[in-house]
């Protein structure tokens, strides 16, 4: 075993060695209990005897042969392979004294702090000062330079302890004292080098003393370490003393230090294979997660490009409720994994840089480009599909309301036109008197003046027929065919009207008595009764209004209406008068009506009835109208609502992307304060959310009372969604890109001020500020550095920049700055490694990987590793250096 010591030193905040602050504990802790007192004076001499024995000597008292000082110098000189200064042979208590301080001088020189510890009291046989003086020899000579994973001494001894005897039932080991309490820790440990020397199969744990001794018998017979300790002390004592076992265990240590090299390769070597795995799992989800969102995308824009209109405003607003749920319960988790998929991207190549592998290249087609392409073309799709929608609904409500209008002046011309050819086509004024020809004749002239009244009718439901086939209304057959046969039907009455006339007026010259009253009659209650039928009409009229001006213009116009009802009562009750007169004439003269006005159908009955008819539809209009305020009133008031949280949501959100920008530029504090700060702020942002999900709502009872139009606000619904979502994102990648800066920060050992000074020099040289260095701008970065010539910047945008997108990241700049002074595992490394595992052949069997790394490495290696063709080989030897080569990226596996 080599003890000699060694000069690299750890050493606490305050100076002290490390190993000596467990040296001060010598103080502070019992005085000494007797059982661990009289552990530590068999085992401390017992190490002291396995060292003097070289010297051909030893010692039976630890606290009596040391008291002259001969022998203790003679310790050090063994343990530490260097020369003392030459000793006192005399016998005085000076002479002592002084052998003893020279032994005490060397220890000091080696580092350590003697606390407490005095040449007199070794001299004067002080057992307590004595053993601790001893402890802290084996410290300093046998713990402190041993170190496993960067952990050292005490930490590295415990560490080493716990991985070899990791795959051991029953054995646990925490500690340096109760976890060797049973002997199982002893005997695994000597298993795991020299299976060949225990049985640990036949070993019981209720049975301690036989362990033990048996572990102390193997280790001295065929380990050369001495029995340093009673197996009945161990079990009896409550808690058995550390440093004894300490002590005891080093030698285990050093005695299999061989095979420590063996592990330590294997661990280099699994450490690698571990990343390789991670990076290979993190791609291989990648393309799962990317091909999924594709394929929905690529199923979902189908969707929204497809415009095949429906017929009913019922159908087109199941459509729009489906978009709705799109909206809301489909797209949110798909923006995101989109989001989520960019993170893993960037944590991926972070990670392939930190291990010095090839960037990651996505299968074609599944670049992040080509996804936030794939998710451009979806929202286009879905912003013009809104709008289609939308559009369909006004145009579907507008054809049923001119519809439903067609059918009404339809009906109502045709119930007018019923009998009209009949009567113009009889022969009643062949045979007629002067006075009934006169009588036709003008009423022939009154239906005229209602027949031109009834023209406007005839153009309007033309008109509305014309503006059905334009907006493409379902039915337009049928309207088709009916506005045509009434056309037809119209200009046949134009043409028997004409020949009634003309027949007429060559019987006029012949019969020459009317009834003057009669025909004023006819002339005044014709064009009364059609503004009657106007009113009618026009009070019964369907509306559709859009905001309260419009409403208000018809209310307006209805209160203008009812102020010409006094003077339109006043024409009826002159009509009714006529009418009247012609009784009274008719009477006082003995004349026989008929019971007809010869010139006119219309009956003072039917005016009355009519003019009831409109007093009754006035306030059935005014309610309809005041209804239809009230509605717009409440459309008013959801576009104020909505208006009011728009402008408060939408500056929010602005200053939100604004402030999150200067985060991603300054750095205030390290990059842990700024992912503390960065993820609060996320935190606030989420818990913002409520707000969001409340203007959704008010836009929901927007859209369900079809309000297009909103003069309170400049936002839309969808410019705040669009900028919810790109909030969202912009924080996540933020904090991704601290978390990989971390990671980076890590890994290459980057301290706190050389990230300040990073990010000073990146804000310098990114002029536009961007977030990225152009070209040109990292180009006079390099320039900065002493860089120079075009082929070397070439070289370096080649490293930075792999993609050729033309810019420089942050990250990527920083592992280029860190790049040029640190190192990381390189494919020669672990070539060194597999061949340290080989026992230094160019080959390796698949024996010799099971055996040395963990089960699941080992056959990632074995499947993986090409067979070795060179001429030493041997059946099944495998090629660990291609292998190797293949790891970091410089041919394939």
């Amino acid at each position: 075993m080599n003890y000699h010591a060694a000069n690299n030193q750890q050493y606490t905040a305050e100076g002290t060695p490390i190993y000596m602050e467990q040296e001060n504990d010598w103080d502070r802790d019992l005085l000494l209990d007797p059982a661990w007192e009289k552990q530590q004076r068999k085992t401390f001499t017992a190490w002291c005897n396995s060292h003097l024995r070289k010297a051909g000597t030893q010692i039976d008292s630890i606290e009596e042969d040391f008291r002259d000082g001969l022998k203790l110098m003679l310790l050090l000189e063994v343990i530490s392979g260097e020369r003392l200064p030459k000793p006192e042979r005399g016998k005085m208590r000076v002479h002592k004294i002084n052998n003893v301080n020279k032994a005490l001088d060397f220890i000091a020189s080696k580092g350590v702090k003697l606390v407490s510890i005095g040449a007199e009291e070794i001299v004067d046989g002080n057992a307590k000062m004595t053993l601790g003086m001893i402890w802290t020899i084996i410290l300093r000579f046998a713990i402190q330079d041993i170190s496993v994973d960067e952990t050292s001494a005490k930490e590295g001894l415990l560490l080493w302890c716990q991985r070899k005897t990791a795959p051991y039932k029953n054995v646990n080991v925490q500690n340096f004292h109760i976890s060797w309490k049973d002997g199982l820790a002893f005997n695994a440990l000597i298993h795991r080098h020299r299976p060949e020397l225990i049985d640990y199969d036949k070993l019981r744990k209720d049975d301690p003393l036989t362990n033990l001794n048996n572990a102390f018998e193997v280790a001295e017979k065929y380990l050369d370490i001495p029995k340093m300790m009673d197996a009945e002390d161990i079990v009896g004592t409550l808690r058995p003393d550390e440093k004894a076992i300490m002590t005891y265990v080093s030698c285990f240590y050093h005695a299999f230090s061989g095979a420590q090299k063996a592990e330590t390769a294997a661990n280099r070597i699994c450490k690698v294979l571990a990343v390789n795995q991670e990076n290979e799992h993190l791609m291989e989800d990648y393309e799962k997660l990317a091909s999924d969102l594709l394929e929905w995308i690529r199923r979902t824009i189908p969707w929204l490009e497809n415009r095949a209109p429906e017929k009913t405003m019922a159908e087109m607003q199941q459509k729009l409720e489906d978009f709705r749920d799109y909206r809301r319960v489909h797209k949110p988790p798909k923006v995101q994994e989109k989001c989520q998929l960019e993170i893993n991207f960037n944590t991926l190549q972070t990670k392939l840089r930190l291990s010095n592998r090839p960037a990651f290249m996505p299968s074609e087609g599944r670049m992040v480009s080509d996804i936030n392409g794939s998710w451009h073309a979806l929202e286009g799709a879905e912003k013009g599909y809104e709008e289609w929608l939308l559009n369909e609904i006004r145009r579907l409500e507008r054809l049923d309301h001119l519809a439903e209008k067609f059918r009404q002046k339809a009906t109502i011309h045709e119930a007018w036109t019923d009998g009209k050819e009949a009567m113009l086509t009889q022969k009643d004024y062949a045979t007629a008197t002067l006075s009934e020809v006169k009588a036709l004749l003008r009423k022939h002239e009154a239906f005229e003046s209602d027949l031109a009244a009834h023209q406007d009718r005839v153009e309007q439901i033309a008109a509305i027929a014309q503006e059905l086939n334009e907006l493409d209304y379902y039915d337009s057959p049928s309207v088709n065919a009916r506005c045509q046969n009434i056309c037809e039907q119209w200009d046949s009455l134009g043409s028997l009207t004409q020949n009634r006339r003309e027949s007429l007026e060559r019987t006029e010259k012949q019969l020459e008595s009317i009834d003057e009253l009669y025909l004023e009659y006819a002339k005044r209650a014709a064009p009364f009764n059609n503004w009657m039928e106007g009113a009618m009409e026009d009070l019964q009229d369907m509306f559709i209004v859009h905001n309260i001006e419009e409403i208000q213009g018809l209310i307006t116009a209805h209160e203008q209406f009812k102020s010409t009802l006094p003077d339109a009562n006043k024409e009826r009750e002159a009509i009714q008068a006529i009418q009247a007169e012609v009784q009274k004439i008719a009477q006082h003269n003995g004349i026989n009506l008929s019971g007809t006005n010869p010139y006119t159908s219309i009956t003072p009955e039917s005016i009355d009835s009519k003019w009831e008819k409109v007093q009754r539809l006035v306030p059935q209009r005014d309610q309809a109208l005041q209804e239809e305020l009230a509605k717009q009133q409440s459309n008013d008031h959801l576009r104020r609502q909505f208006a009011t949280q728009a402008n408060m949501v939408g500056p929010w959100i602005q200053t939100k992307m604004e402030e999150i920008g200067r985060i991603s530029i300054e750095m205030n504090g390290t990059l842990e304060d700024q992912l503390t700060h960065l993820r609060e702020y996320e935190q606030s942002i989420i818990e913002y959310k409520p707000h969001i999900d409340r203007l959704e709502g008010d836009h929901q009872l927007i859209q369900e009372a079809l309000i297009f139009d909103n003069k309170y606000t400049a936002y839309t619904m969808e410019h705040l969604r669009v900028g919810w979502e790109q909030l969202l994102t912009t924080i996540a990648r933020t904090i991704n890109e601290i978390d990989n800066q971390i990671l980076t920060r890590d890994a290459k050992g980057i301290s706190q001020e050389q990230l300040h000074e990073y990010r000073t020099s990146f804000n310098h040289f990114d002029k536009d500020h961007s977030g990225a260095l152009m070209a040109e701008e990292f180009k006079a970065c390099l320039i900065s550095l002493g860089y120079d010539g075009d082929a070397e910047f070439a070289r370096i945008m080649g490293i930075v920049d792999p993609n050729s997108s033309g810019a420089v990241t942050f990250q990527a700049f920083i592992d280029f700055m860190s790049r040029e002074t640190t190192d990381t595992d390189t494919a020669d490394q672990v070539i060194a490694s597999f061949k340290i595992l080989a026992g230094d052949k160019n080959f390796i069997t698949a024996e010799e990987l099971r055996r040395e790394l963990p089960a699941d490495q080992a056959e990632y290696c074995i499947a993986r590793m090409a067979p070795y063709g060179g001429p030493d080989g041997v059946p099944g030897a495998l090629d660990y250096m291609s292998f190797s080569t293949a790891l970091y990226g410089e041919s394939d596996l």
